[in-house]
């Protein structure tokens, strides 16, 4: 039984299939349980943990995910490099359903979402300039290339609190500052996996245009739904060559985010 785990990816629930020698682990955490068990197994030579972000029966809400716990999970397992597929609502023309993003930025437009593990004694600040990781963007990028997706390298990641979705004017407002997809998930995730040092990268399926890119009636949760489960074997391929590719040894910045910092409680 494989008990430890270098890769974390964190999505949706058609991704169980991913992991070979699977075995599925109830884990605490200082933040309560995370979404649902953890499942641990391997892809290729690798060991990879992956947890279901909205829990097996998509039981959580995306303001509701126990985001905290998670990371802190996936981290608590060895684990070190993180892959997050997730479905987005695309704010370019040219960037139409099936578009495969990995983006460089992100802009917060959340609200009320508790988004540090140093909340309690002391001020801890962490680099957060550049909030994904190089090494698995570049892979993510070259692996999506590979297999045939239309890919945007880079391009800015606008998370909203959900469960709604944008207005037309919001959509307008977040395309006219340049931003190029929005979604719902990806924060605070992203910060999190700084905070503890893990690599992150966001995977993300175009699954419409938002509300005020084009006319009709805005997209449905019905609709994002039975798109992403259209390509889920396409992304689970790509998920999986992409954890393949993922260098063995870090060189990132990633790992030292925390170097010279006096942090409040010791990491697992």
């Amino acid at each position: 039984m494989v008990t430890r785990a270098d890769i974390g990816v964190i999505g949706g629930s058609g991704f169980y299939s991913l992991l070979d020698d699977a075995e599925e682990l109830q884990l605490a955490t200082p933040y309560g349980p995370p979404s649902d068990v953890v499942t641990i197994g391997r892809i290729g030579s690798r060991s990879v943990a992956f947890i279901p972000r909205h829990g097996r029966d998509h039981r959580f809400p995306p303001h509701r995910i126990p985001y905290r716990a998670n990371l802190w999970a996936l981290r608590s397992l060895g684990v070190r490099q993180v892959l997050a597929p997730s479905a987005v609502g695309s704010l370019k023309a040219e960037y139409g359903p099936g578009a495969l993003v990995v983006p460089d930025q992100l802009v917060d437009r959340t609200s009320g979402r508790v988004q540090t593990y140093y909340d309690t004694d002391g001020a801890v600040h962490v680099s957060f300039a550049d909030p994904y990781c190089p090494s698995g963007r570049a892979a993510a990028v070259k692996r999506a290339q590979e297999g045939g997706w239309q890919t945007v390298d880079g391009g800015t990641l606008v998370v909203i609190e959900g469960p709604r979705f944008s207005t037309r004017a919001e959509s307008q407002w977040y395309a006219a500052n340049g931003w190029s997809i929005v979604g719902m998930t990806g924060f605070p995730e992203a910060i999190l996996a700084r905070e503890l040092a893990l690599c992150y990268t966001s995977i993300s399926l175009v699954t419409d245009h938002d509300a005020g890119v084009e006319a009709g009636q805005g997209v449905t949760h019905d609709e994002v739904l039975e798109f992403f489960a259209r390509n889920v074997t396409r992304m689970r391929t790509l998920v999986s060559e992409t954890v393949q590719s993922l260098p063995e040894e870090r060189t990132c910045s990633c790992g030292s985010a925390l170097d010279g910092l006096k942090l409040p409680f010791e990491l697992p």
